[in-house]
């Protein structure tokens, strides 16, 4: 039993993972980070969930909960800035928590990440499908049901939007990161004009008499979940938190950024404040052209409400960009969860042959696992409820990459490189982090802590049955 402790504490050594990763190509700059992050952070939850936490939570109130899910994103933020910086790996928390804490804790770490890529990539690619159909419906092009939904869901058999967009950024992307970021820089360009655009038209529209009571009182919905007051708001924080950790795709790419100890902290950081700004001003304009109440159980409420405010062609407009700017969602998370795929393969903690990089310096083994995958559970199987996994999985990354920032310090300078980046306010801050991410995760409905806990002891059999023998780190013991 001591050995077997003895094996999951083992910590791997930074310059092991320095030389390993060296082999990928350090090309992405400041500016490809800032729209790696804002197109992953600001992705389709900006169009659609001010309105649902509106009518659900929080009432006209939903801007503080967007502020409160921000406050605690950014205390975790600060902790990834200094984690990068310090440890430009590929594989973000997984790799720095092998480092700091030892095997064990970084396989749990990158474990609860992993549910976050397959699902969220998964789920995008089936949202993105679901838009673009309504898109073109109305000019007549309409697809059978059987190639329109998941296998056994409303007549389906294959989503085949889904599977042919999925293929098409698997494509891009293992074509380099290079070409991957420009498309992704465009498209992010143009997802926040068409914001801006929803900001600025919505804003005329305004009434302010829809702002009062700003925070509603407080009563129980039919389904038990509490709305209006603190209660509704802190409820909101936990549904809004999904659409704050999109900065994790950024730390996972570290080993492909240019001059990283600067880099690192400007995109995560810079990221998140710009997707902050945003929804909460969508919020608040949202909910000031119209009451609340007309939000609930609708898919699109920003075309909705342009369309109602007497703005048809800016609704359709803002709808189709919408579209487009789930690309930019897909690209960030099929970049990084491609290189977390690449870093359990690295380590032996999955077969050696997702660690494999090919001739061009890429790992592509790694992107052609995660896109079968994602294909297979976006465009064939329905699993609604497995949503609530991304949440929970990286709140669970969040909280240990949290405590970390106490094991790297006294090393910095010493086995680990000094960081471009300190988590202020230090021993104090990084408690406050973690305790921000557990409050989040402790307002999660119990099926999303459920069904965390399934997946947390999948991995633990994994780890036992597979990762613990062939890894490289007990090869070396």
């Amino acid at each position: 039993m001591k050995n077997i402790w003895k094996r999951m504490m083992a910590k791997e050594d930074p310059s092991v993972y320095k030389a390993k990763d060296a082999h990928l190509l350090q090309v992405l700059t400041t500016k490809d980070f800032l729209a790696l992050g804002v197109g992953t952070i600001v992705s389709t939850a900006i169009f659609t969930l001010p309105g649902v936490v509106a009518a659900k939570y929080a009432g006209p109130a939903v801007a503080l909960s967007f502020l409160a899910a921000a406050v605690v994103a950014a205390l975790v933020a600060f902790a990834y800035a200094e984690m990068a910086s310090t440890m430009p790996f590929a594989g973000s928390a997984y790799s720095w928590i092998n480092v700091v804490f030892g095997e064990f804790f970084g396989w749990v770490a990158g474990w609860a990440l992993l549910a976050e890529y397959f699902i969220a990539v998964a789920f995008v690619g089936s949202g993105l499908s679901a838009n673009f159909r309504g898109l073109i419906e109305p000019l007549g092009f309409k697809l059978p049901a059987a190639l329109s939904n998941p296998f056994g869901s409303n007549g389906g058999v294959i989503d085949i939007i889904a599977v042919v967009v999925l293929l098409l950024i698997a494509f891009l992307i293992s074509r380099g990161v290079s070409e991957a970021a420009r498309v992704q820089n465009a498209l992010v360009i143009l997802k926040v004009l068409a914001i801006l655009l929803f900001i600025v038209v919505g804003a005329t529209a305004i009434k302010f008499s829809n702002y009062t009571p700003f925070i509603p009182a407080h009563h129980t919905n039919p389904d038990g979940t509490p709305f209006g007051g603190w209660q509704g708001i802190y409820a909101g924080v936990s549904s809004i938190f999904l659409a704050y950790i999109g900065f994790d795709s950024i730390a996972a790419n570290a080993a492909e950024a240019k001059n990283p100890s600067k880099t690192m902290p400007r995109g995560i950081l810079g990221s998140l404040l710009i997707a902050v700004l945003l929804f909460v001003s969508v919020s608040l304009v949202l909910v000031g052209m119209y009451k609340y109440t007309n939000f609930a159980d609708n898919a699109e409420p920003v075309g909705w409400a342009l369309r109602n405010a007497g703005h048809p062609v800016v609704a359709t407009v803002v709808s189709s960009i919408a579209v487009l700017g789930m690309f930019t969602a897909l690209i960030g998370m099929m970049l990084a969860g491609s290189r977390l795929l690449y870093s359990f393969g690295r380590d032996g903690m999955l077969p050696s042959w997702l660690g494999k990089l090919n001739k061009n310096q890429l790992p592509n083994n790694a992107l052609l696992t995660l896109t079968v995958v994602t294909v297979i559970l976006g465009a064939v199987f329905p699993f609604e409820t497995l949503s609530q996994l991304v949440s929970a999985g990286t709140l669970i990354a969040f909280m240990f990459v949290s405590l970390g920032i106490y094991a790297i310090r006294p090393r910095e300078g010493k086995d680990l490189q000094m960081p471009g980046f300190k988590m202020p306010f230090y021993p104090v801050l990084p408690a406050v982090a973690f305790l921000g991410a557990l409050a989040v995760f402790w307002g999660l409905d119990i099926e999303a802590k459920e069904y965390a806990g399934y997946w947390f002891i999948l991995g633990v059999i994994i780890y036992f049955s597979y990762g613990m023998s062939h890894s490289i780190l007990a090869k070396k013991k």
